[in-house]
């Protein structure tokens, strides 16, 4: 555990050493190197720039979520060549014709409320997912995009109220209460389009 302890603290100096070097560019940085490579704390990270310039916290939002979108091409691309053997490979069949079934209903709110969801969400599997069932590109960048605006604006407006502390408690209940969260995804993959051809049948008529 010690030496666990160590790496994770050499990991955090040099995150925070290289950020230093890129000045206000580091969190669309980070932003892609969480999405293309391993994980990295994004969050944190974000919440630590709009915390000490919070006047650039729409510039801040947006290179984040940028970020996030530009590193998900190269899973995408991999997903793109792999196919359906590759997504069933590393999920249970159960949940491979779950997340097939949410991207034949409304394919962009299928990968939209993934990514407005923190870690340990596993996003990756939905933007693999999003190549396996073929979503245009278009709507790819724009889903992503949309998911990680809306969660780092949350994140920056909680963040300018109760302070950076506020990463880990998010962080606490989204590990708690990840099954919840997973379902509560589901759910609203399904009814949020209902919800919206209501309506515009209502207008119609």
């Amino acid at each position: 555990m010690k030496a666990i302890g160590k790496i994770l603290a050499r990991y955090t100096a040099w995150i925070w050493a290289l950020l230093q070097h890129l000045g206000m560019w580091g969190v669309f940085v980070v932003a892609f190197a969480d999405s293309a490579l391993l994980g990295m704390p994004v969050d944190a990270i974000v919440a630590t720039y709009v915390y000490h310039d919070r006047k650039r916290l729409l510039f801040y939002v947006v290179m984040a979520s940028l970020g996030s979108v530009l590193g998900s091409i190269p899973l995408y691309l991999i997903g793109y060549a792999g196919g359906e053997a590759l997504l069933r490979k590393r999920i249970s069949e159960e949940r491979f014709q779950r997340i097939h079934r949410s991207f034949e209903q409304h394919e962009f709110w299928a990968l939209m409320f993934p990514g407005m969801l923190p870690p340990p969400m596993p996003f990756k599997i939905f933007v693999l997912g999003a190549a396996v069932f073929e979503m245009r590109f278009r709507d790819f960048f724009a889903a992503i995009f949309a998911g990680r605006f809306v969660r780092f604006s949350i994140l920056s407006v909680l963040v300018l109220y109760f302070g950076p502390q506020i990463v880990d408690l998010i962080g606490v209940l989204v590990r708690r209460h990840l099954i919840a969260l997973l379902f509560a995804v589901a759910a609203g993959v399904v009814v949020w389009p209902l919800m919206r051809r209501n309506r515009r049948r209502k207008r119609a008529a």
